[in-house]
């Protein structure tokens, strides 16, 4: 099938064989590439029995259908599993340029299978690929890591994808990095560190694109970069970065405050992409082919957190974690924080959510400092959430109960799961669903990874990125918890899936026809927009019943009330969704059954997948 090199590699580290395998054009036609193809191909090998951390988990990189051309923002790649934080379907996607030199060596992915007794990297160039020992790799830094590898590999443009000592040890949240980027969400670094694989290394050579149609693929490209270029949110992230929202969210009341108890926060201008910008930004650090270049580095001068040259800036997560979650304003030790994730090779969601955790409940009295070995985790204090990473990572004291993640945190301290900030495990990002209600949705309602907000980014859209094309129309408004919001977000879902399997960035939001036509100039393809929904659709449900195949159940489709409650001031004071309302529509709209949640006969048959 036009715009796919064609093939996977397939490692096996436990016998350490490798091959090859021809992408399927079935799976292919009916799923594009990325994280829908991986769900559909990982669907028949792993089950509810499949332990996360052995080798029977399959750990998979895909890159997107655009990847290896100039279509905007496609050097992405996709990384999946099953997830070891959640028991569901695992899902990461990261950018920079390791999707697109992956696939100038001729894969469009790589399927790992097994665990190596000893920890390992896996070389890929034009040539084929090479299983090597890494040994004196183990137990270093990402960055180093990183370093050493392209160093010892004789070119500057080898790109390399590795885990820290938090995958090593298993952090149930740990990334995989690339580049500065992160492959960041659901601890696919820990599969990977299971397996003992401590990198890939990539380095091709083959520069054309496979496009079915080279001339109109190229036409399509242009007109949709030209948009791009010409729209708010290019502007407004290129100059200040993701964290540009910081103010406009805590006079709305978007920004979750003091581990999601408080509304609005005086401190929360000094940690605005206004005041990096001022006091820190260094300049811009682009992915391949993107136009919008949010990624920003920094660089701190002098004081406690004086960086060693520059450094990656925190993105608007990262400072919400380390900001706000804890009511800490100071925008050098944020930096510091996101310095040692990145390193270490922590997830800055999760790894933030479960370290604000830990404050509110010495704030409550729940835990005393004696339970975290002498630390006094006080709000406005970033010191001991610095300390807690390194606990987290090296399993040291109550570290090695965090590196579990939030709730297992709250199982060993007898907190009720109403008072934990998560969704099928997973820590909740931080866009506070009490000033969206559509956030319900893309938390807690059969979001294909566990609470997400890209998946569903109700938020972005209604600052007015209407869909109209794909039947996502701004007819709701930010307070609706019925039907129509049940529906708006359901095929902000499905459109969105189409982004994870195509892969490109949530940042860029073209009309969906022009993201079609590139479809159908690289792949031949003979498709409408009713063609695109369905294929948006599918990708969506294949997940959804991935997930039910796992084990999950309509009673993990929730919210803690934590995030339910209403806080007495800022922009979303006294607001809350009506969430058994919310769900119920919601449930209705999707066609799923209330008690078993599957999808109808009927449904999966007009999606193609009555066959599962």
């Amino acid at each position: 099938m036009k715009g796919f090199e064609g093939k996977l590699l397939v490692v096996n580290l436990e016998n350490k064989e490798i091959s090859e395998e021809v992408i399927k054009d079935t799976i292919a036609e009916k799923f594009l590439g990325g994280a829908g193809y991986a769900c559909r191909y990982l669907y028949d090998k792993i089950d509810k029995e499949t332990d996360p951390l052995s080798p029977r988990n399959i750990l998979m990189f895909m890159t997107g259908l655009f990847c290896g051309s100039n279509a905007p923002t496609s050097g992405r790649f996709v990384v999946c599993a099953k997830s070891p934080l959640t028991g569901i379907w695992g899902e990461s996607n990261c950018g920079g340029f390791f999707g697109p030199e992956l696939r100038k060596t001729g894969y469009d992915g790589i399927v790992i299978k097994g665990a190596s007794e000893n920890p390992v990297f896996l070389d890929i160039n034009e040539n084929g690929a090479e299983i090597k020992d890494a040994s004196d790799l183990w137990g270093k830094g990402i960055f180093e890591t990183s370093k050493l590898l392209k160093e010892n590999s004789g070119s500057p443009l080898t790109r390399v994808a590795c885990i820290g000592q938090a995958g090593e040890n298993l952090v149930k949240y740990a990334i995989i990095a690339s580049e500065d980027k992160a492959a960041g969400r659901t601890g696919m670094g820990a599969v990977m560190g299971s397996k003992k694989l401590k990198a890939i290394t990539v380095r091709g050579k083959k520069k054309s694109y496979n496009a079915f149609d080279p001339e109109g693929y190229k036409e399509a490209v242009k007109t949709t970069v030209d948009h791009i270029n010409s729209a708010f949110m290019t502007e407004m992230f290129g100059d200040l970065g993701t964290s540009s929202g910081v103010d406009m969210y805590n006079a709305s009341g978007e920004l979750p405050i003091k581990y999601w108890t408080q509304g609005t926060w005086e401190g929360a201008y000094n940690i605005s992409g206004s005041t990096a910008f001022e006091k820190i930004f260094s300049g811009s650090y682009p992915c391949f082919a993107c136009p919008i270049g949010c990624s920003k580095r920094a660089k701190i001068d002098e004081g406690e957190y004086k960086t060693d040259g520059e450094i990656e800036a925190a993105e608007y997560e990262t400072v919400a974690g380390f900001g706000s979650m804890i009511l800490n304003d100071n925008l050098e030790g944020i930096q510091r924080a996101n310095y040692l994730c990145n390193d270490y090779g922590i997830d800055t969601i999760s790894g933030s959510s479960t370290i604000s955790f830990i404050y509110y409940l010495f704030d409550n009295n729940k835990i005393s400092s004696e339970d975290i070995k002498g630390l006094e985790p006080k709000w406005g204090e970033i010191k001991p959430a610095l300390e807690l990473l390194k606990k987290i990572t090296f399993r040291e004291g109550i570290g090695d109960i965090m590196a579990e993640g939030s709730d297992y945190v709250g199982k060993k301290f007898n907190i009720p799961q109403d008072e934990i900030a998560t969704v099928y495990g997973m820590e909740i990002p931080y866009h506070d669903l009490r000033r969206m209600y559509g956030m319900a949705v893309g938390y807690a309602l059969a979001t294909p990874r566990g609470p997400c907000h890209t998946s569903c980014d109700a938020y972005i859209v209604l600052l007015g990125y209407p869909f109209s094309e794909y039947g996502i129309e701004l007819n709701v408004d930010w307070y609706q918890d019925d039907g129509p919001m049940a529906e708006f977000c359901a095929r902000i879902q499905d459109y969105r899936a189409l982004y994870a399997s195509l892969i490109i960035c949530t940042f860029a939001n073209p009309p969906p026809s022009m993201i079609l036509n590139m479809v159908t100039k690289a792949t031949g393809l003979n498709l409408n927009m009713e063609d695109f929904k369905t294929l948006g659709e599918r990708i969506y449900m294949i997940k959804r019943l991935f997930n039910l195949k796992m084990g999950l159940t309509p009673t993990d489709d929730r919210l803690p009330k934590i995030v339910l409650n209403p806080v007495n001031e800022g922009g979303s004071a006294g607001k809350t969704p009506n969430f058994q309302r919310i769900k119920d529509a919601y449930y209705e709209y999707r066609e799923f059954d209330k008690g078993s949640g599957y999808p109808n006969q009927e449904k999966l048959k007009t999606l193609g997948l009555d066959d599962l």
